[in-house]
């Protein structure tokens, strides 16, 4: 059975959420504020986290920072706010999704049986090649999760070093944004091919000696992204 975490401060909209899920099979735990949801996180194992971003004592925002750099797992954003920068901080801090209030509970569901099926496809995928890639001074360590420049360690978050790894795995080809989301974020995942941009500029920053002029990803302008070996 898939355990869900929904850190949500309105009840009412938290057990619409956990009865949906719930009928459809899932385990769910409940937490009405970012501490308490935070802490619950770090001592139990989850499958998927539905996340407010508005939450007393602690928001969303960063809870997403600390599950980023502690736990690999999807992370569903849900939020009153519908700014185009919110949506776009909530992908550049790692979430994998970014669903407005007020939503059909069925999409809701619909969405958390995507990504969880997404994440274990790529899992799959990844983990039956390609143990370790060494292009040039970049060194991708697949069991690990780990990526080394130059033989200092740089942390990636979950779909940074999923893009990084489907990349690396097929070397000089151009991708597209459209495939990129594709594989990586899933078909059936809803979302903006302008995440790809916004991952893309935050593993530059992290693996290129000077991101605006890159040595590894480059982009193909009209067509998509490379990485070079």
């Amino acid at each position: 059975m898939k355990k869900i975490l929904i850190i949500e401060d309105d009840l009412s909209i938290a057990e619409l959420q956990r009865d949906y899920l719930e009928l459809e099979g899932f385990e769910v735990t409940l937490c009405a504020d970012g501490v308490k949801g935070l802490n619950t996180l770090n001592n139990a194992e989850f499958d998927l986290v539905i996340l407010d971003l508005m939450l007393p004592k602690m928001d969303g925002y960063s809870i997403l920072r600390s599950i980023q750099d502690k736990k690999d797992i999807p992370v569903l954003l849900v939020s009153a706010k519908k700014e185009e920068i919110d949506k776009i901080k909530g992908f550049t801090l790692g979430a994998d999704d970014y669903i407005t209030k007020p939503f059909s509970p069925s999409e809701l569901v619909a969405r958390v049986k995507s990504h969880i099926q997404n994440y274990e496809r790529i899992k799959n995928k990844f983990n039956s090649r390609y143990p370790r890639i060494v292009i040039r001074g970049l060194e991708i360590l697949r069991d690990s999760r780990q990526v080394l420049v130059n033989g200092t360690e740089v942390f990636l978050a979950q779909k940074e070093f999923d893009l990084l790894l489907y990349m690396a795995q097929n070397p000089n080809r151009v991708f597209s944004r459209e495939e990129l989301f594709e594989n990586i974020w899933g078909l059936d995942a809803m979302g903006d091919n302008a995440t790809i941009t916004v991952h893309i500029r935050r593993i530059r920053e992290k693996i290129e000696f000077d991101p605006s002029h890159p040595q590894y990803i480059e982009t193909v302008w009209g067509a998509g992204y490379r990485l070079r070996s």
